[in-house]
């Protein structure tokens, strides 16, 4: 499935690190008037990801600045997000995908598992932003979607 920036980001719910369950739009509804970063990621702890994640976790407070909050997606289980969590001490919510049935919703599915990918979604579930990475070793750097966020119009 391929998306259009513009249109209404697809629904889910799914099962974060803590052991509760993340749905899109309550988490909309309970958020006002922020934007979300879901990040679509192929594994914890690898060499990439964990780059990726890091250089996130030390821009949040210009994303949240920018009221915006990261999510991270991954097919890994909640005892392996808590377990890199902990250890790279990330600040945002980790969610399972096992089945990638949510990376195939956003097209970030590919042959051998989950691509990386961003999507930024505003308060009304409107897809603002989107970029899937052709190969799992690029990704978007913290400065670049901060950069995204400052020249978007609310």
């Amino acid at each position: 499935m391929s998306l259009t920036v513009g249109e209404q980001a697809p629904d889910f719910t799914l099962h974060a690190d803590n052991g509760s369950e993340f749905n899109l739009q309550k988490y909309l509804r309970k958020a006002g008037k922020g934007r979300l970063l879901l990040v679509f990621y192929p594994a914890d702890e690898s060499p990439v990801c964990t780059a990726q994640l890091c250089e996130y976790r030390d821009g949040i407070e210009a994303f949240r600045a920018l009221k915006a909050e990261v999510i991270g997606i991954s097919a890994q289980d909640a005892a392996s997000h808590l377990a890199f969590k902990a250890k790279r001490d990330l600040p945002f919510t980790l969610l399972s995908d096992p089945d990638l049935s949510v990376a195939k919703l956003y097209g970030a599915k590919g042959l051998l598992g989950m691509k990386r990918a961003v999507f930024l979604i505003d308060s009304h579930a409107t897809l603002r932003y989107q970029h899937v990475e052709m190969t799992a070793l690029f990704r978007r750097s913290a400065e670049e979607l901060q950069s995204v966020l400052e020249n978007l119009q609310d």
